[in-house]
C-alpha cells in the first residue's frame, strides 16, 4: 500500500458512508482522520443528529469487529474491561474479556457513566491494553473508541476529566442538517434503513497498512514549528487556565498528516494545520472561571491565536518532497 491507495480507500469509505449519512462531508472526514491515524472520536451533540448512526456506518463500512457500550450510572469497570472469574470445574481462575475488546467501540452516552467506570478506559485509550489483577492485557488492532455525549442534558451526567478529553484524537459536533438534506433523511428512511445494506469494503489488513504509512507525509520545518507556536499561545493566552498538552501537539500533527493524503498531497501545508486545529485542540483548553462566566468559547480564542501566528511561507513547505 501507498499514500494514492490511502487516498483511494478513503474515498471508497467516505461513499459507502454517505449512502447512510446524509452530508457531513467534514464531519466524515474527521472520522476516517482519526481511524488511519489510530485515534479517538469525541461525538457532542443534541440527541437525535445522527452520532450514534455514524459510529455505526463507519463501523459496518469495515470488516473489523465491533462492540457498543451503553454507558449509565450502574455499568460496571468490569463490564467495559472484563474480569477473573473462578472456574469451578477446572479449579482455576479465567478471564472473561470484557466489551472493550473489539476493534471499534462505540461508548454512547459515556458522560453517563460515574467517573470510576470512565477511568477504566484510560490505559486502553491511550496504551491500546488494560491491566486486570496485575496482569496487562492487549488490546487488538485496530482498535478506535467513538464516543458520544448530550452537551445539553446535565440531570444523571458525569462531566469528562481533562484527563480523558485529552485522550480523544478529535471532538466532533454534527449540528442539524439543512432543509434540503433533512428532506433527503426522510425519503431515505421512509422504507428501509440503508445501514442495512451496507457491505464492509476496507480489510483490517488495509486499515493496519494505512496507520503504519500515514506518518511518511512530509512535514516541514516550518509548519513544525508553526504547530508548536499556535500551541504555545493556548498556555500562555490570558484566557486560558489550561492550554494544550505535548500530547495535543502529536494529535494535531498526526490529524494535518492524514488530511493531506485525504486531499491527495504528500506534504502538509499551514491551510491543513488551520482546518484541525478546532477539531484536535479545542477540548484541550481549559478557560479561566471569570471567562467562562462571560460565555467566551474557546473558539473564539483559537481564532485569535491563528490570526495572530505567522504563517509558514509556501516556498519552505514543500522542500525536501519526493
Amino acid at each position: 500500500m501507498n499514500l494514492a491507495d490511502i487516498h483511494y480507500l478513503a474515498e471508497k469509505m467516505k461513499e459507502t458512508i454517505q449512502r447512510v449519512v446524509i452530508g457531513k462531508d467534514e464531519q466524515i472526514n474527521h472520522l476516517l482522520i482519526a481511524l488511519f491515524s489510530s485515534g479517538h472520536v469525541l461525538l457532542e451533540d443534541v440527541p437525535g443528529t445522527g452520532k450514534t448512526l455514524l459510529a455505526k456506518t463507519l463501523a459496518k463500512s469495515l470488516s473489523c469487529s465491533f462492540n457498543r457500550i451503553q454507558f449509565t450510572p450502574d455499568l460496571l469497570p468490569t463490564d467495559i474491561t472484563g474480569m477473573n472469574f473462578y472456574n469451578q470445574k477446572e479449579g482455576v481462575f479465567e478471564f472473561r474479556p470484557g466489551a472493550i475488546f473489539s476493534n471499534i467501540v462505540l461508548a454512547d452516552e459515556l458522560n453517563r457513566a460515574t467517573p470510576r467506570t470512565q477511568s477504566s478506559l484510560l490505559e486502553c485509550m491511550e496504551e491500546r491494553q488494560t491491566t486486570i489483577d496485575g496482569h496487562t492485557y492487549q488490546l487488538r488492532r485496530p482498535f478506535m473508541v467513538i464516543a458520544t455525549q448530550n452537551p445539553v442534558e446535565n440531570h444523571g451526567t458525569f462531566p469528562l476529566p481533562e484527563a480523558q478529553l485529552d485522550r480523544f484524537l478529535l471532538k466532533i459536533q454534527l449540528g442539524y442538517p439543512t432543509k434540503e438534506e433533512g428532506l433527503h433523511i426522510l425519503k431515505r428512511f421512509k422504507n428501509v434503513n440503508p445501514l442495512e445494506d451496507i457491505d464492509s469494503i476496507a480489510s483490517t489488513e488495509e486499515i493496519l497498512a494505512a496507520q503504519d504509512l500515514y506518518s511518511s507525509i512530509y512535514v516541514s520545518d516550518d509548519v513544525l514549528l508553526y504547530i508548536m507556536n499556535i500551541v504555545e499561545m493556548t498556555r500562555a493566552h490570558s484566557a486560558v487556565e489550561l492550554g494544550v498538552s505535548p500530547r495535543g501537539s502529536q494529535a494535531l500533527l498526526k490529524a494535518v498528516q492524514v488530511l493531506a493524503i485525504l486531499k491527495g498531497r504528500d506534504y502538509v501545508s499551514p491551510d491543513d494545520v488551520k482546518e484541525m486545529v478546532k477539531p484536535v485542540l479545542g477540548h484541550r483548553i481549559l478557560l479561566k472561571s471569570v471567562i467562562r462566566a462571560k460565555f467566551t468559547k474557546v473558539e473564539s480564542i483559537l481564532d485569535e491565536i491563528i490570526s495572530s501566528v505567522p504563517v509558514p511561507t509556501e516556498k519552505a513547505l514543500t522542500k525536501g518532497v519526493h
